[in-house]
C-alpha cells in the first residue's frame, strides 16, 4: 500500500507536468491572453518547481518524511483547485506558483520511501515497479488533456487532480509510518537563495530565449550572466561553509555524483523527444490529439515491461550492463527515427516509441538504484531533491536545446530549398511540378512555400533524431565512472568542519 500510494503521488506530479499544455489555446481564449502570456502559466510552475526542488531535503529532515509528504499534497491539491477556478492570468500565474512550490517535493519524497522502505535486495525491483508508474504520467498527460479540454474544459486538467490528491492523503496517512526528524541543521539561507536565484535565471533564459533570439537580447544576456554568477558562488559557498546548503557529503560519494551527471544528461537525451514528437505529429502529419496519444503510448507499454524484467535481474547482474544496454537501445530507435518521412506509416512510431520505453526501463531504474546505494539514510532527503533537480534542469536544457535546433535546421534546409525552385530548374516546371504547385500564379507559389516548409520541418525533425543517436553513444564512457553496490566507496567519513 506504500509503493501504491507513493507512486499515485508521483503520477499525480508528472502528469501534471505535461496535462496543461494541449490546454493553453483554450486558456488564452478563455483569459484574452496572447501566446507569450500564456506561456507563463507553464513558466512560473517550472520555475517555482525547480526553486522548491533542492529544499524539499531539507524539510523532509527537519520535520519528517510523513509530515512533509501530507504538507506537500494538501497544497497542491489545494492549489490545482485554485487554477481551476482561476478567473484571469494574474490569478492562475500565481497559482501554478503555489502548485509548483508544493509539488516540487511529490517526486524526491515518494523516490525516498521507497528506498527507506525496502531493504539493498529488494531495492532494484521496488524502484522498477515505482518507475513503471511515474512513466505513465508523462505519456497519458496529452491524451487526457485533450480529452478533459474538448469534452469539458479546459479548467478539468486541474480539477482532476482533487480526487487524485485525496486518495494520496488518506494513503499516506494511514500507511507511511511516522519517522523522526534526522537533522536539526539550520537552513542555509545564502546558499539556498544562490541556487533559486541561479534556476530561476536558467530557467527564464531556457523559456523565453527562443522568441528573444537568445543571446542577441539584452534581457537573455542578463539571464545568462545572473545564472552563471550565482552558480559559480553557490559552487565556492559550499566548499568553503561549514553547514551549507548542499551536503558535501554528498559530493564526496562517487557513484552518487556520477549517476547524478548520467542521470542529467539521460534529461538531455531522452525527454526532449517526448516534447518535440507530438507537434511533427500534429502538424506535418495531421494527426488529432488524440491519436497523437494513441501512437507514442507504446512508449510506456515499452517502459513497463523493461522495468518489470529489469526489475527481477537487477541483482543477479551487473547495473552498469544494463545502463549501456539501454543506451545501445536508445540509440537503435534514434537511428530508426532518423529515418522517419512524411509518407510514413503510423506503426514506425509506435514501433520505434516502444524500443525507446524499453530503453527507459534498462537505463533509469539502475542509474537510480547505483545512485544512492551507496548514501545513509539521513543524506538521502537531500540527495532524491537534488537528484530530481538536474534531472528536470536536463529535460528543461534538452527541450530548449532541441527546439532551438529545430527552428534554426528548418529555416537552413527551406532556404536551400527555396533556391533551387526558379524557372530555370527544369525540375520546377510542369510537367515535374503538378498542380497546384506553379511557379506562374499566386496560389500556385504558396503552395508552394508550404510544401517546402513542410519539406523542411521534416529534415530538420530527422536532424535532430540523428543528433540524439550520437549523444546515445556519447554518453557510454559516463557508466565506466560508475562501481557496483558491492565495490562502490563512500570516501573517509565527513570530517567535523563540514
Amino acid at each position: 500500500m506504500i509503493t501504491l500510494t507513493v507512486m499515485l503521488a508521483a503520477i499525480m506530479t508528472m502528469l501534471d507536468s505535461t496535462i496543461a499544455n494541449v490546454a493553453l489555446p483554450h486558456m488564452a481564449g478563455s483569459m484574452s491572453a496572447s501566446a507569450d502570456q500564456i506561456n507563463w502559466v507553464l513558466t512560473s510552475y517550472i520555475i517555482a518547481a525547480a526553486i522548491m526542488t533542492p529544499v524539499t531535503g531539507w524539510f523532509a529532515g527537519r520535520i519528517g518524511v510523513k509530515r512533509m509528504f501530507l504538507i506537500a499534497i494538501i497544497g497542491f491539491t489545494a492549489a490545482s483547485a485554485l487554477c481551476g477556478a482561476a478567473q484571469n492570468l494574474e490569478q492562475i500565474v500565481f497559482f501554478r506558483i503555489l502548485q509548483g512550490m508544493f509539488g516540487a517535493g511529490m517526486m524526491p519524497l515518494s523516490q525516498a520511501v521507497m528506498l527507506d522502505t525496502y531493504p539493498l535486495r529488494e531495492r532494484g525491483q521496488a524502484m522498477a515497479i515505482w518507475g513503471m508508474g511515474v512513466t505513465v504520467g508523462p505519456i497519458l498527460g496529452p491524451m487526457i488533456g485533450g480529452w478533459l479540454t474538448d469534452d469539458f474544459s479546459w479548467r478539468w486538467v486541474f480539477y482532476i487532480n482533487l480526487p487524485i490528491g485525496a486518495l494520496c492523503l488518506a494513503g499516506v496517512a494511514a500507511f507511511l509510518p511516522p519517522n523522526n526528524p534526522t537533522h536539526r541543521r539550520p537552513l542555509d539561507w545564502f546558499g539556498f537563495l544562490l541556487l533559486a536565484v541561479a534556476l530561476a535565471s536558467f530557467q527564464l533564459m531556457l523559456d523565453r530565449g527562443q522568441q528573444n533570439d537568445w543571446f542577441a537580447s539584452g534581457e537573455t544576456t542578463a539571464e545568462g550572466v545572473i545564472a552563471a554568477s550565482a552558480l559559480w558562488m553557490f559552487v565556492i559557498h559550499t566548499v568553503t561553509q561549514r553547514a551549507s546548503f548542499l551536503p558535501v557529503a554528498l559530493l564526496r560519494d562517487r557513484n552518487f555524483v556520477t549517476a547524478t551527471l548520467v542521470n542529467f544528461s539521460l534529461g538531455l537525451l531522452v525527454f526532449p523527444v517526448m516534447a518535440i514528437l507530438p507537434p511533427m505529429l500534429e502538424t506535418l502529419m495531421g494527426y488529432p490529439v488524440f491519436t497523437t496519444g494513441l501512437v507514442t503510448a507504446p512508449r510506456g507499454l515499452g517502459s513497463i515491461v523493461s522495468m518489470f524484467m529489469v526489475g527481477r535481474i537487477i541483482n543477479r547482474v551487473d547495473p552498469r550492463v544494463l545502463i549501456i544496454i539501454g543506451l545501445g537501445v536508445f540509440a537503435v530507435s534514434f537511428r530508426a527515427m532518423s529515418h522517419f518521412s512524411l509518407d510514413m506509416d503510423s506503426s514506425l512510431v509506435a514501433t520505434t516509441g516502444f524500443v525507446q520505453g524499453l530503453g527507459t526501463g534498462m537505463v533509469f531504474t539502475p542509474v537510480t538504484v547505483l545512485a544512492f546505494g551507496t548514501l545513509t539514510p539521513d543524506l538521502r532527503p537531500d540527495a532524491t531533491g537534488f537528484f530530481a533537480l538536474l534531472r528536470s534542469v536536463g529535460n528543461s536544457a534538452g527541450i530548449s536545446l532541441m527546439q532551438t535546433a529545430y527552428t534554426r535546421l528548418g529555416q537552413t534546409v527551406h532556404s536551400r530549398l527555396a533556391a533551387g525552385l526558379s524557372p530555370e530548374n527544369p525540375i520546377a516546371r510542369a510537367p515535374d511540378l503538378a498542380a497546384p504547385l506553379s511557379l506562374t500564379t499566386q496560389d500556385g507559389m504558396m503552395a508552394l512555400n508550404e510544401e517546402a516548409t513542410r519539406q523542411a520541418s521534416m529534415v530538420a525533425y530527422v536532424d535532430l533524431y540523428h543528433a540524439l543517436f550520437l549523444v546515445a553513444l556519447a554518453i557510454m564512457p559516463l557508466i565506466l565512472f560508475l562501481r557496483p553496490i558491492g565495490m562502490a566507496s563512500t570516501g573517509p567519513p565527513p570530517s567535523v568542519e563540514h
